[in-house]
């Protein structure tokens, strides 16, 4: 463990994130301690051996609380994951955006080829004629390249567009519940 925490306090670009999704449909299910629990965390995860022991004592609560708390709101969908967020660059690691014009009939078998890559992190259809967005991160271009070939050739689709990031500007996001 003191290893784990020595390579996490020593990568400067961790970001902790929690998503939130469906904020309309799940508030009324979310009561002030959750509010409190998901803005703490959302964004500055504690980095030690007990982080939700160390969450439950900043917010007067015990550590079960915390923990049953984050386990129901991950149940009802309100937490999708917790997790590090890093710099892939700093990591040895490139990530591109990539857009792909697909059929109606075939967006969903379209995802399914695209979400069993394990350098595929999101990916989402969208109201566009580049109707399926993706990122995608490998130690290499070449090697994304390579993956956005193979995707092409196993689903048909041939318009598939490769958007590296040539500045970033933020990469970060805090929701206050």
């Amino acid at each position: 463990m003191a290893q784990l925490l020595y390579i996490f306090n020593n990568l400067h670009h961790i970001f902790w994130q929690i998503a939130i999704i469906n904020k309309e449909n799940y508030m009324q299910e979310l009561d002030e301690i959750d509010k409190t629990i998901i803005n703490r965390i959302q964004s500055d995860f504690p980095i030690t051996s007990r982080p939700f022991l160390t969450v439950a004592n900043e917010l007067n609560l015990t550590e079960k609380e915390v923990l049953e708390r984050v386990s129901r709101l991950k149940k009802i969908g309100i937490i999708r994951r917790i997790g590090g967020n890093f710099v892939p660059g700093k990591l040895g690691y490139v990530s591109t955006l990539c857009a792909a014009r697909v059929p109606a009939d075939s967006i969903d078998q379209f995802a399914d080829i695209v979400n069993r890559y394990p350098g595929v992190t999101h990916n989402y259809q969208r109201d566009d004629k580049y109707n399926v967005w993706f990122t995608f991160i490998a130690p290499s271009m070449e090697e994304i390249d390579e993956n956005l070939k193979q995707i092409s050739q196993e689903t048909g689709i041939t318009d598939i567009l490769n958007l590296p990031a040539t500045k970033v500007f933020k990469i970060r996001a805090q929701f206050d519940v």
